[in-house]
């Protein structure tokens, strides 16, 4: 017997009809569908579902094409990811995803903290202490995070996906410019090492792997913006294109980056061009990071925000209530992000952490198990039905092999870290944009 998924029943299981009855009346599966969204926007308060689905690709860009691209050559969670995992497991799956996805947007925040710091590093050539300049990224990240909703982030968007996209095709163009890298032997003959398949240790192959897994991976941050687009069913068609777009940039900039630097490839990769591009890149590049990181900071505080709040009047109150919860949950996002990214202040480890202990599960494991959630009739059903079914098992035993192999290698790399002094001490004010020797 051939058994599929079907829609109506997952109608009828929200309104506790049968699926003949529903079928019958589609007036109720709208309202159903618009009842179950988070926000309501007629009467009083704050509308938040205002977005295009035009904007919301440029949103899904300027999520996916952050600073991992400043990872990727050298090597959103989401409100929505929260309740299905809930269908699935009941509360306590609920609580340990919303647990895991605050843990990695904080991660996030640290890393876009320790990218903008080392911004303000080149730019200056160390005119201040790493500490400060890492709290000043902080707030300014912070300060984009709490405009509350994603249409009023809007032309800023738009205004973060240009400058960072011209800094990194600006750097890119530099590097196929310049005779050698600026990591390369000033002198002499010099070797690019450039190779098809590499042979790396465990430790280097699994966080290279992590933080190439990571830049794909934002696509798990788009279903909060899905509650605050005017017409949800235009979600497909924004991240689609966005797919489209961000594969072809990162596959681009990245494949021509390695051509040209090879193994003398700084990380982030903005040092690879030498003092003059590296400050035109950052300089340029800088509103981008604070933006792009303010964007997950944005969507982890509204999480927070939501949880606190919904069912309430004081959701979409502009009351004392409200307010104080929204800049409550982004003050605490920031502080814990400062914090994290004085403690491991090295990008790629920070990625790296994030792409093995949250990313992955968000990307492959959750994924894998809701599709088989959906479709767990397939276990008995044909046989390509079976196959299908076996191949998601194997999605998720791919999930936890970066869950555990990430995680260890991340855990050895900071900890070699320390040991040889690449991480002198926490809190630490010395340079870390390798502008001053």
């Amino acid at each position: 017997m051939t058994t599929t998924y079907d829609g109506e029943k997952r109608i009828a299981e929200i309104t506790n009809a049968p699926p003949s009855v529903n079928a019958s009346l589609p007036e109720t599966k709208e309202a159903v569908l618009e009842a179950r969204e988070i926000f309501h926007d007629e009467g009083e308060g704050v509308k938040f579902r205002t977005v295009s689905w035009q904007r919301c690709t440029i949103i899904f860009l300027k999520i996916q094409f952050a600073m991992s691209i400043l990872a990727v050559p050298g090597a959103l969670a989401t409100l929505a990811l929260a309740d299905m995992c809930g269908l699935m497991w009941g509360r306590i799956g609920k609580e340990l995803v919303t647990f895991q996805i605050l843990v990695a947007q904080v991660l996030i925040t640290a890393a876009g903290i320790v990218s903008c710091s080392t911004a303000f590093n080149a730019l200056s050539e160390h005119g201040a202490c790493t500490v400060v300049f890492s709290f000043v990224s902080a707030v300014l990240i912070t300060l984009f995070s709490s405009v509350r909703t994603f249409a009023r982030l809007g032309w800023l968007t738009w205004f973060g996906f240009a400058t960072f996209f011209i800094a990194v095709f600006i750097f890119v163009v530099a590097v196929t410019q310049q005779d050698r890298p600026a990591a390369a032997p000033k002198t002499g003959e010099f070797d690019l090492g450039w190779v098809a398949i590499g042979h790396p240790g465990f430790v280097a192959g699994i966080l290279a792997s992590a933080n190439i897994f990571l830049s794909g991976s934002g696509s798990q941050m788009y279903l909060p913006v899905i509650s605050e687009m005017k017409q949800p069913r235009d979600y497909r068609k924004a991240a689609i294109l966005a797919g489209i777009l961000v594969g072809a940039m990162y596959l681009s900039f990245s494949l021509v980056i390695y051509r040209w630097c090879g193994i003398y490839l700084a990380t982030p990769a903005f040092g690879s061009a030498g003092t003059l591009w590296k400050k035109v890149s950052y300089g340029i590049a800088l509103p981008g990071l604070v933006i792009g990181v303010g964007i997950y900071q944005h969507v982890a505080a509204k999480l927070i925000f939501v949880r606190i709040l919904r069912n309430s009047r004081h959701l979409q109150a502009n009351d004392m209530v409200h307010w104080g919860t929204w800049l409550g949950s982004n003050l605490l996002l920031g502080v814990l992000g400062f914090i994290v990214s004085e403690a491991v202040p090295i990008l790629n480890y920070l990625l790296g952490l994030a792409g093995a202990v949250c990313f992955a599960p968000f990307s492959l494991i959750f994924p894998a198990m809701l599709w088989m959630y959906d479709f767990r009739g397939y276990r008995k059903g044909t046989g390509l039905q079976k196959a299908a079914f076996g191949a998601h098992i194997a999605i998720v035993i791919i999930g936890l092999f970066m869950v555990v192999g990430g995680t260890y290698g991340v855990a050895v790399s900071i900890k070699d870290a320390f040991a040889s002094g690449l991480i002198s001490k926490v809190f630490d004010c010395s340079d870390n944009s390798g502008t001053i020797s």
